[in-house]
């Protein structure tokens, strides 16, 4: 693209919205050791603050063109922080981050250009919703292609790992190409030399940035879908998805498959494939095959319950440590250790030993009380000493004995219970039928979260149950989830049984 020295920018005003730890302010002193270089007056400051995650700062830069106005102007008086409705270029670093520049007025379609990271850092309340509660993000990015005059967007925490960087390096380079700045760019570059802070990184970063935002993200434009199955168990088992189940559930089907092969093995995904399979047999084919693909979906997610072994066996996968080693950017003279917060109850203890063991345990006033106050306290461990990797090792091999415990057979029943309520709906209302699997979604995290999510899918069920046949049974049931999952203390389900 042919750089083109605008003429008509004496004042340019930025705001970049960042975490803490992405560099924010590290890429806020680059625009202004930029623009000083190329003839502005600068001026930054930042505003730290907890809109969304504690750490959240805005940062605010001004630019006005030195000597602009003619020679008998006195200096410029510049703005501490960004107006709603003036400022020219938002930077984001994450996509909630964009979502809050526009919320506060920041990006406006008659002048800002939008530069927004599409990637999510999920904040502790999305994480520790009773349901999905994650943000909606393509609202945020459908509201960022309408009210800047230009968007920009896409992976930049990807792009930094690939480039070995961080990710203001990555946003400089989309500053640059972006062209909303006048400024050629070799005095980007420039700047980023003369900083002297991991230079060869920072310019791979900005390279990167650079060329996404001129030429777009390639891995946008690729159709989603699964992965080609790697194994002739896998390819098997897809053909078999293909010939069962309707098109519309294909996607859901096949990735429910390769997360059991990755959790059990081909038994435990032909298991799962079974149990689709009669839902689809019940299915109407209504809203697209609903019925099939909300069972995919939810039974695959409920099929795969992390229990204990499976929590080992991610902590001591290669990948895990790759990624880890990747995100503190380990040095080949390194060494890195992790250590993790463990606190296994009794009853976790007793659910991964075989079903006669574990129920006599818990069964038993006298063993609880003799062991529960040696699972009382948690502890920190170095998971990457060799005592705790082998022991972890040890807890993740007995996923071949997985099917022998309790905490098996008792997932297993309650998928059955479940499974049986939502065929006898889809007899009748395959609407309901779909509402009764949605349901799953009550039933997440460990501990008391675990618990709690089961008491009120246990409420729902019994409500369901009662809903089955009647005139807005669908409604009902879809009402009553809503219910459970506005709320962690089961107040608002209350009110809606009750009502």
């Amino acid at each position: 693209m042919d750089f083109v020295l605008p003429t008509d920018r004496d004042r340019i005003t930025i705001a970049i919205l960042a975490l803490g730890g992405e560099g924010g302010g590290v890429l806020a002193e680059w625009i202004q050791e930029l623009a000083r270089s190329n003839g502005y007056v600068a001026q930054g400051t930042s505003v730290p603050g907890v809109a969304q995650r504690t750490g959240s700062t805005v940062y605010y830069i001004e630019l006005i063109r030195a000597g602009a106005g003619g020679a008998n102007r006195p200096d410029p008086v510049l703005a501490m922080m960004p107006v709603p409705g003036d400022v020219d270029i938002v930077i984001a670093s994450e996509l909630m981050e964009a979502g809050r520049a526009i919320l506060r007025g920041f990006v406006s379609e008659d002048r800002t250009t939008l530069i927004g990271s599409t990637h999510r850092v999920y904040a502790i309340s999305e994480k520790s919703a009773m349901g999905d509660g994650t943000g909606a993000g393509q609202r945020i990015l459908d509201a960022a292609g309408r009210r800047a005059q230009r968007f920009i967007g896409f992976d930049m925490a990807a792009a930094a790992g690939k480039a070995g960087s961080v990710i203001s390096s990555v946003m400089f380079g989309a500053l640059a190409g972006s062209d909303a700045l006048p400024f050629p760019r070799e005095t980007f570059e420039g700047t980023i030399r003369h900083s002297g802070k991991a230079v060869e990184a920072n310019l791979k970063g900005f390279g990167l940035g650079f060329t996404r935002a001129q030429e777009g993200d390639p891995a946008a434009a690729e159709a989603a879908g699964p992965a080609e199955p790697t194994t002739e168990a896998g390819r098997a088992l897809k053909a078999r998805v293909e010939a069962l189940l309707p098109e519309a559930a294909h996607t859901l089907a096949i990735e429910g498959v390769r997360r059991l092969m990755d959790y059990q093995d081909r038994a435990y995904a032909e298991f799962y494939l079974n149990r689709l399979a009669r839902l689809t047999e019940l299915d109407d084919g209504a809203d697209d095959w609903r019925l099939t693909r909300e069972g995919a979906r939810h039974l695959a997610l409920w099929m795969a319950y992390e229990d204990t072994i499976r929590v080992a066996d991610l902590k001591v996968r290669a990948t895990r440590s790759t990624r880890v080693e990747a995100e503190v950017r380990l040095a080949p003279d390194q060494v890195m250790t992790v250590t993790e917060y463990m606190h296994p109850r009794l009853q976790e203890v007793a659910e991964t030993l075989p079903a006669a063991i574990g129920s006599l345990i818990l069964g038993s006033g006298t063993l609880r009380r003799w062991l529960e106050p040696r699972f009382a306290k948690g502890r920190h461990v170095e998971t990457t000493s060799l005592r705790w990797f082998l022991m972890l090792r040890l807890l993740a091999s007995l996923r071949g004995m997985r099917r022998s415990t309790l905490r098996y057979a008792q997932e297993q029943e309650r998928i059955d219970d479940w499974l049986t309520l939502a065929h006898e709906a889809a007899r009748s209302d395959c609407e309901a039928a779909a509402e009764i699997l949605a349901c799953q979604q009550l039933i997440k995290g460990y501990s008391d979260t675990f618990e709690r999510g089961l008491d009120n899918f246990a409420t729902v069920m019994a409500e369901a149950r009662k809903a089955i046949g009647a005139p807005g049974a669908a409604a009902r049931i879809a009402a009553l989830r809503a219910a459970a999952i506005a709320d962690d203390q089961g107040k608002a389900l209350a009110c809606a049984v009750a009502g």
